[in-house]
């Protein structure tokens, strides 16, 4: 997939605020600090579509991108961590929750962990969470670049034997850097393919 064109639509606090719109709608989301901003610009090929930050917990708000006119990137806060006070902090969650919950045109969550971890407890819930709903999902472990290809590898066989405990299907995995741009292609194709309905 060629990205041609990529325009913010709006910021959303709750699920009433989204854009109403029939397009499908593929959501990034991950433990706040994962590279989740970075993974959005390098597949938009915009660098400074999504913000990123030094401090974990920047994304408190759902984002919307409409992509070459016929699907949205969703953009949504990171979970784990966010140096908001806690009201906020329960709102926005609340807000994520409502949106994976109810979204009619959500066509695949994004879940980003970490390639350097040990699966972390935090990822495992979220993704047990996620399957109770039925809703399809994909892993992309970021930042490969950081350790050795044989270290991710281990990393994912070990996220992967967890998962294996909870269900019998795996889901789709990517892997991605920023720095080599492993995995754009791989997840903009699988992106076009869903859009196709393939």
């Amino acid at each position: 997939m060629k990205i041609k064109s990529t325009e913010f639509i709006l910021s959303a606090p709750d699920l009433a605020s989204c854009p109403q719109t029939t397009f499908p709608e593929f959501a990034f989301i991950g433990r706040s600090n994962v590279g989740k901003s970075s993974l959005i610009n390098l597949l938009t090929g915009k660098k400074d579509l999504a913000k990123t930050s030094g401090t974990p917990g920047k994304t408190v708000l759902l984002n919307f991108f409409k992509i070459n006119g016929s699907w949205l990137l969703v953009d949504l806060p990171g979970y784990g961590f966010a140096k908001v006070a806690k009201t906020e902090r329960e709102g926005f969650s609340e807000a994520v929750n409502h949106y994976i919950e109810h979204r009619e045109n959500l066509a695949c969550i994004f879940v980003l962990i970490d390639s350097r971890l040990s699966p972390q407890p935090i990822d495992l819930e979220f993704l047990e969470w996620v399957e109770r709903l039925d809703i399809p999902f994909a892993l992309v472990f970021t930042k490969t670049d950081k350790q050795s290809s044989n270290h991710t590898k281990q990393v994912i066989a070990a996220f992967t034997a967890e998962l294996g405990k909870r269900r019998t299907e795996p889901p789709a995995i990517f892997t991605s850097s920023i720095k080599t741009q492993e995995g754009r292609s791989e997840i903009l194709g699988a992106i076009e393919r869903m859009c196709a309905g393939k």
